[in-house]
């Protein structure tokens, strides 16, 4: 009998080995779907947890494609969502979503600032659903407790870290030669931003966090320290950006969850495209010219050849198609993008 418990005991031990065995050999998988310019990052942790970063527009269209993305993922629900902040295009297709793909923990920054009719009318419905949930209210230096990953919190209701994560903290001398913007009162400037690590591999995600708040974890010493990943801050959009934080994070990729429309402006892309480091600017769609519209100077920038990327790099050349773009990241750091509509594939190898 004492030896049957053994044998069970070495099997159970084996197999848990196995397992932790897969788990590392799977790496992150990190898909950035395209909602016309809203944003839904989905991350699934070596152990097969999910984060959601953002849901899109309202509708059925962007929970589709979330859906689309955890099928191709392998996944069957949402184990955190992390509500970036309380604008439409980043929560809108909760409530189509949560029928269909349980979302077990909602994760934000706990209530909205603005008084507007229709934020206000927005979040009510939001809240709804929320409180179907579980629900964590956020702070910088919290973590979001999803197993595999280590997703701490640098930034949320306008807070920033009090202190430097482990490795940060050295002086900016871009500091002095970046003036500060009016100050943003939307809830923006209260974005929820979470830097992701995966071993050696990390990943910012800022939602649409706007310069003077970019600039506190930058000013006057990098906060947050440098990162493999930069998804764009705000779309790409101006009025984010800032040149003393992206250039601190000295980003190997970017990533412009951007629409034909709306992001990708002039001087955003150039700051990631003169970024220390900086390898590849992928985007998920092509930046169409558009015409200038006086006074919103922050859609009005021409896109075209200039301030597009390489195609290939591309996931949507129009709004016919809805492609996303993967990561498939390593502990070592290293890391690969995939563009599914044409197959192409970069391998990014580990830092030395």
């Amino acid at each position: 009998m004492r030896n049957s418990w053994r044998r069970l005991a070495l099997s159970a031990g084996l197999a848990l080995a196995m397992v932790a065995s897969v788990s590392a050999q799977r790496g992150l998988e990190i898909y950035s779907i395209d909602v016309e310019g809203g944003q839904a990052t989905l991350l699934v942790s070596p152990d097969r947890e999910s984060l959601l970063i953002d849901a899109g527009w309202p509708g059925e269209r962007d929970a589709r494609r979330i859906m689309a993305a955890t099928k191709d993922a392998g996944v069957t629900q949402i184990d955190y969502f992390v509500n970036t902040h309380f604008h439409g295009d980043h929560f809108g297709s909760v409530p189509d979503l949560m029928p269909i793909l349980p979302i077990r923990t909602l994760v934000d920054s706990g209530s909205l600032t603005e008084t507007s009719e229709r934020s206000v009318a927005a979040f009510q419905v939001y809240a709804k659903e929320r409180a179907k949930g579980r629900h964590l209210i956020v702070k910088a230096g919290d973590r979001v407790p999803i197993k595999g990953l280590d997703v701490q919190v640098v930034i949320s209701g306008g807070t920033p870290l009090a202190r430097p994560l482990p490795g940060a903290g050295s002086s900016n001398p871009m500091c002095k030669d970046v003036a500060p913007q009016p100050m943003d009162p939307s809830e923006d400037a209260r974005s929820v931003g979470v830097l992701v690590t995966h071993g050696r591999f990390r990943m910012i995600d800022l939602g649409d966090l706007t310069w003077n708040k970019e600039q506190e974890l930058a000013c006057p010493g990098n906060l947050v320290g440098t990162v493999d990943l930069y998804i764009s801050t705000r779309h790409g959009l101006n009025g984010a950006g800032n040149p003393a934080l992206v250039h601190a994070l000295r980003p190997r990729v970017a990533i412009i969850n951007n629409a034909g429309k709306k992001g990708a402006s002039r001087e955003h892309f150039l700051t990631m495209k003169s970024a220390p480091g900086i390898e590849d600017i992928w985007q998920l769609h092509y930046s169409l010219v558009r015409p200038g519209v006086p006074g919103l100077r922050e859609t009005s920038d021409p896109g075209g050849p200039e301030l597009n990327t390489g195609e290939a790099l591309i996931a949507n050349p129009d709004d016919a198609t809805e492609f996303p773009l993967r990561v498939s990241a390593r502990t070592d750091g290293s890391f690969v993008v995939l563009n599914p509509r044409n197959g192409h594939r970069k391998e990014y190898a580990a830092k030395r």
